[in-house]
């Protein structure tokens, strides 16, 4: 039996990332009812045949499940339980996946509060991008109760290519998408330290791209981030400010573990040094830019069609 189609799920954020889970849920059946400050992103929703929410109460009305893809865990409290919060419109029993990236600690605070109001609570970090998103192939690394997995699987299935049971209760999820984070930040500014260097050297950037991509010292984020660089584009996919967060909880979990993250350290000083240089909501590659900026480099310029 199709336990989808009956299922009704709200969806708060519809940035890159809400909008494509959104979709996903919608082509495979689900009611979705979607919200967000910027108006583009319902249109987009209903186009898609989606619904569009009025405010954060009405997204949660009558909702079975409730998908928060916000910024991170101060905006997740806020649409959830701060003034005219979308919890409050929801029925006893239903379940809230949350999937801002969000310390261990704000995970385990924000499922209490959802636990106090008769409320299921699956703390659900995502990875893969904007591309994987549109075409429900994400990967979740999901705790919760029990009944938590139970009540959200038709919309994680419908969101997710994979996702991985870690734990029954939330915080554990929150852990592993940290070390994930920690993970794509170095690589990340890596990747933009390695391309700048192999300016310098006077080497064919696109050159660089195709040796490296097929060579040891690839990582997926070099294969995916470069591109940016080569076609001067710093649209924001995923923004500097980004991992200036990810790496600060990062480096504030390893302060109160007392665990020395030396490589995680530097990468969060390159990302904070290229917000302060005007880049903050520019795309994670402008590391790169911020790089040359130091050493009289002249990357790529965006490329006409």
């Amino acid at each position: 039996m199709n336990n989808t189609a009956a299922r009704r799920v709200g969806v708060i954020g519809l940035g890159s990332m809400g909008l494509g889970m959104a979709q996903s849920m919608v082509r495979k059946g689900l009611k979705v009812r979607g919200f967000d400050l910027n108006p583009s992103g319902i249109a987009r929703l209903e186009a898609a045949g989606g619904e569009a929410a009025a405010s954060l109460e009405n997204a949660a009305a009558d909702a079975d499940i409730l998908v928060s893809v916000v910024v991170n865990a101060a905006q997740t409290e806020s649409v959830l339980f701060g003034e005219n919060g979308a919890a409050r419109s929801l029925a006893r029993g239903a379940v809230i996946v949350s999937c801002a990236t969000m310390s261990p600690d704000d995970a385990r605070r924000l499922e209490a509060r959802a636990q106090a109001a008769d409320l299921h609570y699956l703390d659900a970090p995502i990875s893969g991008g904007a591309a994987k998103a549109l075409s429900g192939r994400l990967t979740v690394m999901a705790s919760g109760s029990a009944a938590a997995f139970a009540k959200s699987r038709p919309a994680l299935d419908a969101m997710a290519e994979t996702v991985y049971e870690l734990g029954d209760k939330a915080g554990i999820g929150a852990s592993f998408k940290m070390v994930n984070q920690l993970l794509a930040g170095v690589h990340i500014a890596a990747a933009c330290e390695a391309v700048t260097f192999a300016k310098r050297l006077g080497l064919d950037l696109d050159q660089v791209y195709k040796v490296i991509t097929a060579s040891a010292g690839n990582s997926w984020m070099f294969e995916n981030r470069v591109p940016h660089i080569l076609e001067g584009d710093y649209t924001p996919r995923s923004a500097v400010e980004i991992f200036t967060k990810d790496l600060g909880i990062v480096s504030d979990m390893g302060r109160r573990e007392k665990f020395p993250l030396p490589v995680a350290a530097t990468a969060l000083q390159l990302f904070i040094m290229t917000a302060a240089a005007g880049m903050e909501r520019d795309d994670d590659a402008s590391v790169a830019r911020m790089i040359a900026g130091l050493t009289g480099l002249e990357l790529p310029a965006a490329r006409k069609d």
